[in-house]
């Protein structure tokens, strides 16, 4: 998973924001056609190629979960393009992407919203071998980083070892590592992980980490990743869609939380050259995950928004503030 949102985060630091402006007007959200059932339209582009992230989605679809909402959905894959960008211009009614990527196009003027938190917590971190003996940020000092490249990437790394006291400037940052598995105790000795996939990956393999939670770093750092986006102009013209869309993905993750198993295999029969163990692991791990404290699936805390949105634009991540109550919303959420 690591290779798949981390190198699609680099595109779309590099050029989302041009090729949106370049777009927005011109591919307005549309009325979602009905098919010959009666059935509404509508797709959702995931942010790279599936994975356990995605399995309340499949499980909607192959429940019938969208069909009683009156929908007929298509699961997506981005291809060369960019999901934020396909959002924003109309061309797919919903996406999976992260709560910095909305907050960047925000600053851009590019009016995403996000409208669910896939999963509650940040459950990804820094992670090295156990061998390494690198317990605390303190131990980055003098060690190699395997880095995608990312400008708040870096930032992070640099913020967690000055609450620390360590220097970031004794770190070897090494370019274009998106491999944890290949890489780890060779290019680099600690790289950023997301637990509920590397993590459960290691553990299958029997490979100890040592592993430093972001959320446990600093409280600002336990940001949204990933969410689901629309766009401004399509949640205005079709709030109703929007509430059936949301009301079905609920419906398939809370499958997902209360039968993980089950849900793994739907993942399996719709995604089958994935590894079926790391798909099961990785389901029980984020079964625990998806919901979390909060009172129902998806639902997304202003003070997550705003302390990130506030962190990044004194990081001058961004050079436009962004109003945190404008990048998400809980309406279309069942009650």
């Amino acid at each position: 998973m690591k290779i798949i949102l981390n190198v699609l985060r680099i595109y779309c630091y590099l050029i989302l924001a041009v090729t949106i402006t370049l777009c927005l007007f011109s591919c307005k959200a549309q009325t979602p056609r009905q098919d010959e059932k009666g059935l509404q339209k509508v797709s959702i582009t995931l942010d790279w190629t599936p994975n356990t992230n995605h399995t309340g989605i499949y499980v909607a679809k192959e429940l019938g979960y969208f069909k009683e909402q009156s929908l007929e959905v298509d699961i997506l894959q981005p291809g060369q393009n960019i999901t934020d960008q396909i959002v924003a211009t109309g061309k797919s009614e919903f996406g999976v992407s992260y709560q910095e990527n909305v907050i960047r196009a925000r600053s851009e003027n590019i009016p995403l919203v996000s409208i669910a938190a896939v999963i509650q917590h940040n459950t990804s971190g820094f992670a090295s071998l156990k061998e390494s003996g690198i317990k605390s940020p303190t131990d980055f000092e003098g060690k190699k980083y395997g880095s995608w490249d990312s400008p708040s990437e870096l930032a992070i790394l640099k913020a967690t070892m000055q609450k620390y006291g360590a220097d970031f400037k004794k770190v070897t940052v090494i370019s274009g590592i998106y491999d944890f598995f290949s890489t780890i105790g060779k290019d680099a000795d600690f790289e950023w992980i997301y637990y509920g996939w590397d993590g459960v990956e290691a553990e299958r393999r029997g490979i100890a980490l040592n592993y430093i939670p972001l959320k446990d770093i600093d409280p600002v750092f336990d940001y949204y990743t990933p969410v689901i986006i629309s766009s401004e102009d399509f949640l205005a013209k079709n709030p109703e869609t929007a509430q059936k869309f949301m009301s079905a993905l609920k419906k398939g993750y809370e499958y997902c939380i209360s039968k993980p198993d089950s849900a793994a295999d739907i993942l399996l029969k719709n995604v089958p050259e994935l590894n079926a163990e790391q798909v099961r692991r990785s389901m029980q791990y984020l079964a625990k995950e998806f919901q979390s404290d909060a009172p129902t699936w998806g639902r997304q805390k202003p003070i997550v928004w705003k302390r990130f949105c506030d962190w990044m634009y004194q990081q001058r991540l961004i050079q436009l503030a962004v109003e945190p109550n404008k990048a998400f919303t809980n309406d279309y959420l069942p009650k």
